[in-house]
């Protein structure tokens, strides 16, 4: 196990740094997840990840959340939508089952005043990818048609491998404007830049031209979450494989460098770890993360 670097308070109150806890039992019992864990932004799953069926929670569920949610130390919140959404897919019965899918998981993002819902774009098999690029947008803006709210609809980058769409800020960048809608942001995953041949050493001019990208392809303001996470792939591998924070090939000077950034370091983090004992975000990583910001 790596050990624990030296930790202290957080210096600004206002830094967000959460993980993905589980809501089992009942969507309020995430805070009580988060808040064991030292998190003050979390995110969660507002319905099964790997059904296409979605069952929306009552009003009771929903007034509990929201009551609960006043007193939590938990300030920002994130949903993840369903593994199974593919929305650069060219067949189209998939294609409307992901558009009714992440339709109804924006509902509940949207009944639970979350900052938005996180979802994986897809990939372009059996089509091309600008042919993909216009299913996506099409199928974005539709999705915030049918559910209309506050919530954000935010696209997360690709770990690359195969057809897998949205590797590049250029490739989510085509996308972002093809769809020109002001509630559609956008997520870059640790691990899936590191393996995708994006990050590399995470040097502080790396992640500079890093953000210069983001803010020539969709506007640095509209990458709204980082997900916090090591790998245990290597780097160009198109490996999805996240780590715990200092185990994997990333590693902790890395993500010093993250803390450091002016923006990066002002946006909300989230980390989805396996955990040191291997159930998930825990207290260890969440520290892990907050010492980052005192070098």
């Amino acid at each position: 196990m790596v050990p624990t670097p030296t930790t202290s308070p957080l210096s600004d109150k206002n830094r967000l740094i959460g993980a993905h806890v589980s809501a089992s039992g009942g969507l309020h019992n995430a805070f009580s997840n988060a808040e064991n864990i030292g998190a003050n932004a979390m995110q969660i799953f507002g319905a099964s990840p790997r059904q296409w069926s979605v069952a929306f929670p009552n009003s009771d569920i929903i007034d509990k959340f929201n009551q609960i949610r006043q007193k939590s130390p938990v300030k920002k919140i994130f949903l993840h939508a369903s593994y199974l959404v593919n929305l650069g897919t060219p067949n189209e019965e998939l294609y409307q089952k992901s558009i009714k899918n992440l339709t109804a998981h924006l509902k509940i993002a949207n009944a639970l005043n979350a900052e938005g819902l996180i979802y994986h774009i897809g990939s372009y098999k059996d089509t091309t990818p600008q042919e993909s690029y216009h299913r996506i947008a099409s199928g974005m803006l539709q999705v915030l048609k049918d559910a209309p709210g506050k919530a954000h609809l935010i696209m997360e980058n690709a770990s690359g491998g195969g057809s897998k769409i949205g590797i590049t800020p250029e490739e989510i960048g085509e996308i972002f404007h093809l769809a020109n809608h002001p509630q559609i942001k956008v997520c870059i995953d640790t691990a899936h830049a590191f393996a995708a041949g994006l990050l590399e050493t995470f040097t502080p001019d790396e992640l500079q031209q890093l953000t210069n990208r983001c803010q020539q392809s969709f506007g640095l303001e509209n990458l709204a979450v980082l997900h916090i996470n090591d790998s245990k792939a290597p780097y160009n591998s198109a490996k999805d494989r996240h780590e715990n924070l200092g185990q994997g090939h990333i590693g902790l000077p890395a993500f010093r460098n993250l803390a450091s950034h002016p923006y990066l370091s002002s946006i909300p983090w989230i980390l989805e770890v396996p955990g040191f004992t291997g159930n998930g975000p825990d207290q260890e990583n969440i520290q892990i993360a907050q010492s980052l910001f005192a070098y």
